[in-house]
């Protein structure tokens, strides 16, 4: 790919906004405070940044940590004692060193935000030698031998060299000379600026930055966790959260990148977007939970507080009342699609598999049975990293399908999204296996969610709007549970 100047946003970026993030995004707003002043939302941000961090690293290769240690890190803080000799690539010393690098930077930019900086390339350089402050070397071409050697890593500076990388099928990709970098850094941030004042949605203006940032890849090596942090830091203007990028995304992410490349900028926007989505449903679910745990008493009693100063607003009952009316339009909507389903596969088999069944079964909220199928939910909840509470509000119909007597099941639940409710719903979707015994016991296996996260949903939604979106995701999660049962087959 031969190197051209940036461009600035596509015209048409408006069409490229979420449409998701905006409802949920309102039901935060009205939350924030209150999350932010609990005292507990300080551990889940903490948590929040150790995880950036590490996964940040994991994502440009430059160390190796198990999920296991990772999860351990994430929760008791950077330390070197609890990384066991064997379980990375480098020296634990390093490894720490680095996170704790990545960890400062990420620190660094609310503090950015907080003094109301502005950005540019001097803070763009600061972050950088921030980033590689204990990085010493990188990879880079011998120009005399013609192969890749370690050489002196410069901090804080623009290149002086080309950094073109070699794809493993000989291409090269060619990124912004050295002698341009300057003109074209002055360029980003120029369009950048024009984009606050023209209140360009975050996920558009962060996907944007960061790609452009990467097209003209500044510096020697960091490029990557720089890009990160520029994204991260326009989330952050928005009172948003930092960007949440693990190593299970690495393959999309590399494949947006190269879609954005090619001037397709929707799909690195979809993950941004994706990822701050399951950053304000972990927040507004896992707070309450993160508060319980504090166990500090101040923290409690300030909880309670608000708590009943909410409960005393009129608004409240109104907004869960219109986020249940949803709620049985989409419910209606799911029973409706898994009968048709149901028709549709007894057509297909009806003459290839003999005792076949399939059935639909559903309990409306306030059902004397709405309270079924709680080991499924909760489990599906977890695999998902939210509380679901299916106290305060619960529906569920699910798919039937039994061939040859093995019988799997489609569940698709309503259920309130945290231990507080506040009028913020979501639909979860799982398939798993439900077998006899002959003792005539059910024994429940092999529980999977259908999508990657929970579809939510709240007062502050459009109808029509929210139809739409559910649509397209019920289309999904059938697609995915009709690949799980032929997988059982």
């Amino acid at each position: 790919m031969r190197w051209q100047p940036i461009d600035n946003l596509p015209q048409h970026w408006q069409q490229l906004a979420s449409s998701e993030l905006p409802p949920l995004v309102t039901v935060w707003n009205e939350q924030a405070d209150r999350l932010r002043n609990s005292g507990a939302f300080k551990i889940f941000m903490e948590k929040m940044r150790r995880e950036i961090a590490i996964e940040t690293g994991i994502i440009e290769r430059l160390y190796t940590i198990d999920r296991g240690i990772t999860q351990l890190l994430i929760e008791q803080g950077i330390n070197e004692a609890l990384i066991p000799h064997g379980v990375t690539d480098r020296p634990i010393k390093q490894v720490v060193a680095l996170i704790q690098d990545q960890e400062m930077a990420i620190e660094g930019l609310f503090d950015f935000v907080g003094g109301q900086r502005y950005l540019s390339t001097f803070y763009v350089k600061e972050l950088h030698q921030l980033l590689t402050k204990n990085q010493t070397h990188t990879e880079g071409l011998d120009q005399s031998t013609g192969k890749i050697t370690s050489v002196p890593l410069i901090r804080g500076d623009w290149k002086k060299w080309p950094n073109n990388p070699l794809r493993t099928d000989g291409s090269i990709d060619e990124y912004c000379p050295p002698e341009q970098v300057a003109s074209e850094m002055d360029n980003l941030i120029q369009w950048h600026h024009q984009h606050q004042e023209n209140q360009v949605a975050p996920e558009v203006e962060a996907a944007w930055l960061h790609h452009r940032f990467t097209q003209i890849h500044p510096f020697q090596d960091g490029n990557g966790r720089v890009a990160r942090c520029l994204a991260s830091l326009v989330f952050i203007q928005a009172r948003w959260f930092p960007l949440v990028l693990t190593r299970d995304d690495r393959s999309a992410y590399i494949a947006s990148l190269e879609q954005a490349d090619q001037g397709e900028l929707s799909g690195l926007i979809h993950l941004f977007a994706k990822s701050q989505k399951q950053s304000f449903i972990r927040s507004l679910g896992l707070s309450e939970q993160i508060l319980s745990e504090t166990r500090q008493t101040r923290t409690i009693l300030a909880s309670i507080t608000d708590k009943l100063k909410q409960r005393q607003l009129s608004s409240i009952p109104e907004r869960c009342q219109k986020a249940e009316r949803f709620a049985e339009n989409l419910f209606n909507i799911a029973s409706n699609h898994l009968q048709n389903l149901s028709e549709e596969i007894k057509l297909s088999v009806q003459n290839l598999v003999e005792d076949t069944q399939l059935f639909t079964v559903s309990a409306s909220a306030g059902d004397e049975r709405s309270y079924y199928h709680r080991y499924q939910i909760v489990e599906t909840a977890k695999q998902q990293g939210y509380f679901a509470n299916v106290q305060s509000y619960h529906s569920w119909v699910q798919l039937v399908i039994i061939v040859e007597k093995i019988p799997t099941v489609i569940l698709l639940s309503f259920h309130v999204l945290g231990r507080e409710y506040l009028g913020l719903l979501v639909c979860s979707v799982c398939a798993y296996h439900r077998d006899e015994t002959e003792e005539g016991d059910r024994n429940i296996s092999d529980i999977q969610p259908l999508t990657e996260s929970p579809f939510q949903f709240s007062y502050a939604d459009e109808e029509d709007n929210l139809v739409n979106r559910f649509n397209e995701w019920l289309e999904e999660a059938t697609i995915t549970g009709l690949e799980y049962w032929n997988s059982s087959l």
